[in-house]
């Protein structure tokens, strides 16, 4: 005489089966999640952290100059740029005598970073042609220093 199974019976291999494919969709997300990019983008972002608080105070120092700073850069053909930026104190005066250099990189492209310095033109102008190989967006990331001070910044430019 043939057993009849009871109605239901499947039912805990299927409660089994979900939860392989949870544990296997898991396994797989957290796979990907440890093996892609990580979001860091900048290189030693613990000693920046610890150097939180040194530059903070290097901010206030340079926001108590009261310089007002301009930066432009356009296209110059050939693959470059005029870039030109102008330093001048909090009474208006321009500022010579310093040391100017940036750092031009792309926002979404890695290995087409430029350094630069930038020219002392006079009236608290420094700037020349760089070559910047790709169209778009630049960031550049400039340091003045002389005379005892130190100016930073950042600017994004746009170059069709």
């Amino acid at each position: 005489m043939a057993q009849n199974r009871q109605r239901g019976w499947w039912y805990p291999f299927i409660f089994v089966g979900l939860f392989v494919v949870v544990f296997g969709v898991n396994g797989t997300m957290a796979y990907l999640a440890t093996s892609s990019f990580t979001g860091l983008w900048t290189q030693h972002p613990y000693e920046k952290g610890l150097a939180y608080n040194q530059n903070l105070a290097m901010a206030r120092a340079q926001d108590r100059l009261g310089w007002t700073v301009t930066a432009t850069a356009t296209p110059a053909g050939g693959g470059r740029a005029d870039v030109a930026i102008t330093y001048q104190d909090q009474n208006g005066k321009p500022v010579d005598g310093l040391t100017v250099s940036a750092i031009f990189s792309r926002p979404t492209v890695v290995g087409h970073d430029r350094q630069v310095t930038l020219t002392a033109k006079g009236g608290g102008v420094y700037g020349g042609l760089v070559a910047l190989p790709l169209r778009g967006e630049w960031d550049a990331d400039i340091l003045a220093f002389g005379n005892g001070e130190t100016y930073q910044m950042q600017r994004r430019f746009v170059l069709p």
